[in-house]
């Protein structure tokens, strides 16, 4: 099982490498980013965008990327998504990264029904974390795609952070479902509900492959002893994988709070397409976005 980068990264050198389009590598952190993995024979860069612009600023940066394939496309947000989704649709690319454009604009171009790279079910972000004061990683749905996800969607949701979370070596992973309190209060707060609905459905095998249970709040579902403290008598609780949060306000708000008042790592990457998406908010460090290389690259 893979529980730090830095067996991450470890695995990632051994492998081959994975040709990676970016959308817009005209920004800084992001071509250091990808030109670190490149170095290090993790992936084989695509650089779509200003071509003029994109050498401007590696040459600025001190970063070499004169074996790089650079496809030139003017400085439109919409075109270079489309362009850059296009190669991975014509196998020219095995991984799509989001650089220096819009989510929306990005997500417009994977979601069209004949040109994009639409899969089987739901579309999701995952962000997977390394918190020092956890004792693994630990992934968090939905930061960026999913506004408010009904409980269809958030079996679907499940499901993509279970794939993920077994790509990283995890035999059964543990989901824990988390909203503010730990008991089920349908008429103040729905999504306990919800919660309760997926842990009876896992209950029952109508979601596979893992252990879900919740409601939780967020204490209960990463400390055993507050899981002690309150009684609550689970398997999921204190040591959790994946914590499915209510809506993309509450996951969004807890990816930039460790983002931006931590000092951990972390990663995101969107599941469901027909290929891993690497996508980090455009203001993350380089360093972030580097690891979701990675971690895009391992769900290969």
């Amino acid at each position: 099982m893979i529980e730090s980068f830095k067996t991450l990264e470890k695995q990632a050198k051994n492998e081959k490498s994975k040709r990676v389009a970016v959308a817009n590598a005209e920004e800084a952190d992001v071509l250091t980013a990808i030109v670190n993995a490149a170095n290090q024979n993790i992936v084989k860069p695509v650089l779509v965008g200003n071509e003029e612009g994109i050498k401007k600023l590696a040459e600025e940066e001190g970063l070499d990327i004169s074996s790089y394939r650079i496809v030139d496309v003017e400085r439109d947000e919409k075109e270079i998504s489309k362009k850059a989704v296009e190669l991975v649709k014509k196998n020219e690319a095995d991984l799509l990264m989001k650089g220096k454009v819009s989510t929306s604009y990005l997500m417009k171009a994977v979601l069209d029904k004949e040109k994009g790279l639409r899969g089987g079910g739901v579309l999701s972000h995952l962000t997977l974390m390394e918190i020092k004061k956890y004792h693994k990683f630990l992934i968090i749905t939905d930061a960026a795609v999913t506004i408010s996800p009904d409980l269809k969607q958030k079996i679907g949701l499940i499901n993509n952070a279970v794939y993920a979370a077994k790509k990283l070596g995890i035999e059964k992973p543990k989901v824990g479902v988390v909203g503010v309190v730990e008991k089920v209060n349908p008429e103040v707060m729905p999504t306990t509900e919800d919660a309760a609905l997926l842990s009876k459905m896992n209950d029952r095998g109508q979601i596979k492959d893992c252990i879900v249970d919740g409601p939780f709040a967020l204490d209960n579902a990463i400390s055993e002893k507050s899981c002690r403290v309150k009684g609550i008598k689970t398997d999921v609780g204190g040591d959790a994988d994946i914590l499915l949060l209510p809506n993309i306000e509450a996951a969004n708000i807890m990816y930039k709070t460790i983002a931006y008042l931590t000092d951990n790592d972390m990663a995101g990457v969107i599941m469901g397409a027909q290929v891993p998406i690497i996508l980090t908010s455009r203001s993350d460090k380089d360093r972030i976005k580097y690891l979701s290389i990675l971690t895009g690259v391992s769900m290969v």
